[in-house]
């Protein structure tokens, strides 16, 4: 019991702790209970956040806030207008066409497969090959029935679901640029008095998860256009949805670019065969990935905290095990919030020896 007290009053017995303590327990829990039913709100409030550095710049280059919200929120609105009615209709029927186009890949690769007995005898007998055929053509066609049902029996549900993010997105990011400082006020009003450490840590964090948003989103979308335009050059099929893939693949460190090349690769082989052009997309996809690696990221991610590639990955499984898609894409800003407040966060020791460092 006096270890437990001792390591208490070490990390505790600080007022200023105890309120952010409690500042992040219930943080953490609302999030935790509210975060579905919220998820529009907290949707608007990552885009009015990633909209915030365009309206800061509006207004330094002294532009009234009022009309820099308008401003930005105009071209926002567009976006959201192209991306519901132009975008979205694009890749759904590349799905669908994708799905139409599975048996014939099926086909194939089954005559592929038949072959790997007469070059391969040691490795793959015909009795195996067919069995891996029928395992691979049953999957294959489930899944494609699964995706085709689930799209049909929600069509509705994800109809309206779209619909209640067209009208309430640009309601909610308009009044939370519109009204920053009366929120902040408000909310500000709810935290402890004595708090001089939260507010030291939300400046680092501020910054710093800033930063990640912008830079994310704008890789995201570098990276889809890039991919597209290349992608149709090559006439590659289902080129709107690939590319989109590719984008969003960012989202995931490591794992994401290696998952995605699969199906590039699949389709590309399937559509034009072991051909210069199937070498021509893949060198032209990896070049792409180098650049985005080596050159898009250390730009745009420059003063974002580095985190360990092991940090990173278990980041991403548990903020995603607990908030699904949100969770995967705040996986490196909330585990530099930690990073952070662990830094930041004081003890009887530190501040022991802060106080002799002062005396002498």
């Amino acid at each position: 019991m006096q270890l437990i007290r001792d390591w208490y009053k070490r990390h505790f017995d600080n007022p200023q702790v105890m309120g952010l303590a409690v500042v992040l327990v219930v943080g953490f829990l609302a999030f935790l209970v509210f975060g579905s039913m919220l998820a529009p709100v907290l949707a608007a409030l990552v885009l009015a956040y990633l909209l915030e550095g365009l309206v800061r710049t509006l207004e330094r280059w002294r532009i009234p806030r009022l009309l820099a919200v308008n401003i930005v929120f105009l071209f926002f609105f567009v976006g959201l207008l192209l991306l519901f009615f132009a975008i979205i209709p694009v890749v759904a029927g590349q799905v669908a066409q994708l799905v139409d186009e599975l048996p014939r890949i099926l086909n194939s690769a089954q005559a592929l497969l038949l072959q790997l007995p007469q070059h391969y005898p040691q490795l793959f007998s015909e009795e195996q090959v067919t069995e891996m055929i029928f395992a691979v053509r049953r999957e294959a066609l489930d899944f494609g029935q699964r995706l085709l049902t689930s799209l049909s029996v929600q069509s509705v549900l994800v109809l309206i679901t779209l619909l209640v993010y067209l009208v309430l997105l640009p309601f909610l990011v308009f009044f939370f640029l519109k009204d920053k400082a009366r929120l902040v006020g408000w909310l500000s009003s709810y935290l402890p008095r004595d708090r001089d450490l939260l507010v030291t840590i939300w400046r680092d964090i501020d910054r710093q998860i800033g930063n990640y948003i912008r830079g994310k989103f704008l890789e995201i979308f570098i990276v889809w256009i890039v991919t597209y335009v290349t992608f149709s050059f090559f006439g590659l099929s289902f080129a709107m949805l690939l590319s989109l893939t590719v984008g969003l693949s960012v989202i995931i460190p490591y794992i994401g670019a290696a998952v995605v090349t699969v199906p590039i690769g699949i389709i590309a082989y399937f559509q034009f065969g072991f051909s210069d052009t199937f070498i021509w997309i893949m060198v032209a996809y990896a070049i792409i990935q180098a650049l985005d690696g080596n050159v898009l990221v250390p730009i745009l991610f420059s003063e974002v905290v580095n985190l360990h590639p092991v940090a990173i990955i278990v980041a991403i499984l548990v903020f995603g095990g607990i908030w699904g898609f949100w969770g995967v894409f705040f996986a490196i800003p909330l585990a530099t919030v930690i990073q952070a407040i662990l830094k930041a966060w004081p003890t009887v020791d530190s501040e022991l020896a802060g106080g002799r460092s002062e005396s002498a």
